[in-house]
């Protein structure tokens, strides 16, 4: 089956998911045969006119199931391509000098994912078996390496902390949301896909990482000790005045227990107010916030997607926990995705007030496509709209009340404060 994301989520597939599933596994195992025949030719032999029939046979195959437009097959695969593809292997097995060093399994890995860069959607991409594992493991909360969230920056290219865990070996190691990565072990990874990044950070429990960072204009040298990293996505106490806080920091599976968990402790406290805290949430699972906006919202639509063909699928909330204590949503620029979602979904129904800095803005959706040899192709397939039909791609939500947030207030070794936690208080309280 395939799932259907919003930044990491999973939800029932789209109208035709079956059929872009099956078109999906046949064209890699196409695009396997293809790139197979001819680096086999390095080390066995094998005649063009043996691939040419392959091809062809499995490109009648294709068009006689009636899964593909006339001629979708050949806007990529067709005989120019594989002709191609030949003379380039047949190069490669006649005059590269570092021959005994070349690996076939890796350069076709490498096809594979330049398939789905060449398109141009920065949230479209190809997994290897291990990174599609990897990727799984995020989403379930619990997997070996530093503990936190990374993206790439899209002004420096370098990869970025987004979200460091508390206690884990990245905040133990001195790391900090918006550091930039500059090196991983010495190698500079300015311009590296974000997959590899995270590769080359994680590691066996007990081994160390060297990191070369960037926080503002000073550039550090930190060592961190892998890790296993349980993902603690939500964290909760009162604070002053008898305000409630909750931290949402992922929608992974495990969050929807856990928030369930934390509202209903503060309920029972009969705090005054609750400040929900999405500031670096950088999405997950489809399933979750539609959980979490059953725990909060009146009935009626959180969200629907549209596909390019313009066909919607609704999702609703039947109202019967909807909650009834002044609400504050903490929000910052790395706040996206399914973060964006629901504080859509709780602006519209005017349950919250926003407070922060406009939110990242991604309304788009990805579905991913499980490949038979374990690698899997996550594809943007349609947008999403907030309740009053709201798409907020590329432009994100503007707060109700605009604060930046102060990081040398935040950092003061003898008096840290949150300014903008602070003023969700303040506002609650007034």
């Amino acid at each position: 089956m395939n799932e259907i994301e919003i930044e990491r989520m999973e939800a029932k597939p789209a109208k035709g998911g079956a059929v872009k599933f099956i078109t999906g596994l046949l064209i890699g195992f196409l695009a396997a045969v293809l790139i197979t025949g001819y680096s086999l030719n390095l080390y066995y032999g094998k005649q063009r006119q043996q691939y040419e029939e392959t091809f062809k046979a499995y490109s009648e195959k294709i068009n006689e199931m009636g899964k593909l437009d006339d001629g979708a097959v050949n806007t990529i695969i067709d005989q120019e391509f594989a002709d191609k593809v030949g003379d380039i292997c047949d190069i490669i097995n006649g005059t590269y000098y570092f021959s005994d060093e070349f690996k076939p399994e890796e350069t076709r890995e490498k096809i594979y994912a330049a398939i789905m860069d060449s398109i141009g959607d920065k949230y479209s991409y190809y997994y290897t078996a291990r990174e599609w594992e990897d990727e799984q493991a995020d989403s379930a909360g619990t997997y070996y390496g530093i503990g936190s969230y990374v993206e790439i920056d899209q002004d420096s290219r370098y990869p970025r902390l987004s979200g460091v865990f508390e206690d884990s070996p990245a905040q133990k190691a001195g790391l900090r949301d918006g550091d930039l990565i500059a090196e991983v072990n010495g190698e500079d990874v300015n311009g590296w896909e974000l997959s590899d990044v995270v590769a080359k950070i994680r590691g066996p429990e007990n081994t160390d990482v060297n990191l070369t960072v960037i926080r503002g204009t000073e550039r550090l040298s930190i060592t961190v000790t892998r890790g296993k990293v349980n993902s603690i996505a939500v964290k909760y106490e009162v604070k002053r005045d008898n305000i409630g806080y909750i931290q949402l920091t992922q929608f992974t599976t495990a969050a929807e227990q856990q928030f369930a968990d934390a509202l209903s402790s503060l309920k029972k406290q009969k705090v005054k107010g609750i400040v929900l805290d999405l500031r670096s949430n950088p999405g997950g699972n489809l399933s979750t916030v539609l959980n979490i906006g059953e725990q909060l919202l009146p009935y009626g639509r959180i969200t629907y997607i549209e596909d390019r063909e313009g066909n919607k699928e609704e999702y609703y909330s039947t109202g019967k926990n909807e909650i009834n204590i002044p609400m504050v949503v903490l929000v910052n620029e790395y706040s996206a995705s399914a973060s964006e979602l629901l504080t859509g979904a709780l602006r519209d129904y005017k349950k919250a007030t926003i407070i922060g800095t406009n939110t990242y803005g991604k309304g788009i959706v990805q579905s991913i496509y499980p490949l038979a040899d374990g690698s899997a192709v996550k594809i943007t397939t349609a947008s999403y709209f907030t309740p009053n039909g709201e798409c907020i791609h590329g432009k994100g939500i503007a707060p109700d009340v605009e604060i930046e947030f102060d990081s040398e207030l935040y950092y003061d070794e003898e008096n840290p404060v949150d300014n903008q936690l602070e003023c969700a208080i303040d506002y609650l309280l007034k």
